[in-house]
């Protein structure tokens, strides 16, 4: 398709169900991956930015916004096999990812599960899921529970539960966050325990592509997982890291220039 201003919206019909989803330009397809509980919406100002020579897909994965439901206990593997069946849809045979947060989690259980498929690997604040973070996190509370109540006071709960972790004076990116949370099918608390049942570390070995580190220096979460993924991506072919200052949680809106910036040096010799 030619490049157009902004991205077209479609569904993709797989075995698993309708796969919504956004794209922009032509040319090597990056399909782009969101963290819970958002969807292709997360990616909206990066669109654009990385869609100048190649195919910039921004999906909502499974269970999330448009996307056909999943039922739980959800897990990584689940998401990871609705996106191969929506790239098996747009018949792309190989492409590069970028996953953020649990994303990112989806990111290398693709790469591990479908090594000639994936051409390269961006993981945005990617979390380390070894068995200690399964243990502290089997049981919840996640920072995106809340019960709902009569009065809408779970609108409020959702927004400070986030509140500390997203840049000051940015109301506008609540609001995102909370839509996504609350669109219809959508269990925010199932999105984090799937990280939780997630066994990385007898996955992340099996990453072959090429990838890039990204980090947040204020993101409390994930930036300490940085060194401890690098030291399990034993047989990718390359590792590098960067580290967006500043950067928070929601680092692919706050920050889209710096992380577009990073993520197309990091493929420009990777794009076929």
């Amino acid at each position: 398709m030619t490049h157009i201003d902004t991205p077209v919206r479609g569904y993709a019909r797989t075995p698993l169900g309708q796969v919504h989803y956004a794209e922009q330009g032509a040319g090597a397809p990056v399909i782009l991956l969101h963290q819970t509980p958002r969807s292709w919406d997360e990616f909206a100002e990066l669109i654009p930015l990385l869609a100048n020579g190649r195919r910039v897909i921004a999906i909502d994965m499974p269970g999330f916004g448009l996307s056909y439901h999943v039922v739980a206990p959800q897990s990584i593997e689940a998401y990871a096999a609705g996106v191969l069946a929506f790239a098996d849809a747009l018949d792309l045979d190989r492409f590069s990812v970028l996953g953020h947060h649990t994303g990112g989690a989806v990111g290398i259980e693709l790469a591990a599960s479908a090594p000639d498929r994936i051409s390269a690997l961006v993981l945005s604040s990617a979390p380390w899921t070894d068995p200690a973070y399964r243990a502290s996190h089997a049981n919840g509370p996640g920072v995106d529970e809340a019960n709902r109540a009569d009065d809408g006071a779970h609108l409020t709960t959702l927004w400070r539960l986030r509140q500390p972790y997203y840049p000051p004076q940015r109301p506008d990116l609540l609001d995102r966050f909370i839509r996504d949370a609350l669109a219809p099918g959508v269990d925010p608390a199932e999105g984090h325990l799937a990280c939780a049942r997630y066994a990385m570390e007898d996955r992340i070995g099996l990453v072959t592509a090429p990838t890039l580190l990204l980090g947040a220096s204020a993101d409390p979460f994930a930036l300490p997982d940085l060194p401890r993924l690098r030291e399990h991506l034993t047989n990718a072919a390359a590792v590098t890291e960067e580290v967006i200052d500043g950067g928070t949680i929601p680092l692919i809106e706050q920050k889209a220039d710096a992380v577009a910036d990073a993520v197309a040096r990091f493929l420009a010799p990777l794009d076929l």
